[in-house]
């Protein structure tokens, strides 16, 4: 059992993370307008990378792209915790689709609306008619865009079934999907539960068991992308769970383990993978 920091330590942490929010919902709310593209995409790196940081989180990452905010690209990642959006920013920045629900989130579902990420609400099935047509323009524009597939957090131990509607408007846009594999791990290389977001946890529990921990490290490992022309939203949705099942070393949504398939066929090498609390990305010219 991993020692847990010390209470004021926790409470200093915590103030950070929410004095670091209230910058972020400034900083979408005052100067993305005022920004280019590209100043939007290496400020959303930046302020990720800070968030990371002071929550005592290092960040490894695997395969990742040659750029910062790849044009016409959908990538679709497992989703462990409300850090997830963060994590993936501080390495590949994207605009994200989710649940209309985060929009009433404190704080953080300011800042994502001001971020632009589009919403879908998932009761309703005419909405997904919307949102597909929204996706699409966007990838079409040259915007990269992030989604989680299973459609809710998991613990991080296993995956949930993916859903392969949201793979449509990367179809009609003629886009990239590529898997993205997340977990949280602590220095030996464990799966740290304290990251996750799943069942009956709030929000504001969530975040003091992350600050809690003395370390976290966040795993990024990206699966090679692959173009949607000719292929159907279904076996798009099976390549992106299985590239990320064989990365994580999970057995497929429903299925009893296997032994790991030709993961270099899967996942993009890498042999100096980054390694960094704050990680700066090299790519200055993101779109």
């Amino acid at each position: 059992m991993s020692t847990k920091v010390v209470v004021p330590i926790r409470l200093w942490r915590m103030l950070r993370l929410i004095a670091h929010l209230l910058w972020g919902v400034i900083l979408t709310s005052w100067l993305f307008p005022r920004y280019c593209r590209e100043q939007r995409v290496l400020a959303t790196q930046r302020w990720s990378a800070s968030l990371l940081r002071m929550a005592q989180i290092r960040l490894r990452v695997i395969g990742k792209p040659d750029r910062l905010y790849p044009a016409n690209t959908l990538m679709v990642a497992n989703h462990v915790s409300w850090l997830d959006i963060f994590v993936m920013n501080a390495a590949v920045v994207s605009r994200f689709v989710a649940k209309s629900e985060i929009r009433d989130w404190p704080v953080i579902g300011r800042m994502v609306v001001n971020g632009g990420t589009l919403f879908i609400e998932r009761e309703k099935r005419r909405d997904t008619a919307r949102v597909t047509k929204a996706i699409s323009q966007a990838l079409k524009d040259g915007d990269c865009l992030a989604f989680f597939p299973e459609g809710t957090t998991a613990d991080g131990t296993a995956l949930k079934p993916f859903k392969s509607s949201m793979f449509q408007p990367a179809i009609e846009a003629g886009a990239d999907v590529l898997p993205v594999a997340l977990r949280y791990v602590d220095a030996s290389g464990k799966v740290l539960l304290a990251a996750s977001y799943a069942g009956d946890i709030s929000l504001l529990q969530c975040t003091w068991n992350i600050v809690s921990e003395p370390e976290i490290y966040a795993e990024l490992i990206f699966g090679l992308p692959v173009n949607c022309a000719g292929k159907s939203r279904r076996e798009l949705c099976h390549h992106a769970e299985l590239t990320i099942a064989t990365a994580l070393s999970l057995p497929l949504p429903g299925k009893k383990p296997v032994a790991p398939v030709d993961l270099p066929a899967l996942v993009q090498s890498d042999p100096h993978p980054t390694d960094s609390p704050n990680p700066r990305h090299k790519d200055s010219h993101p779109a």
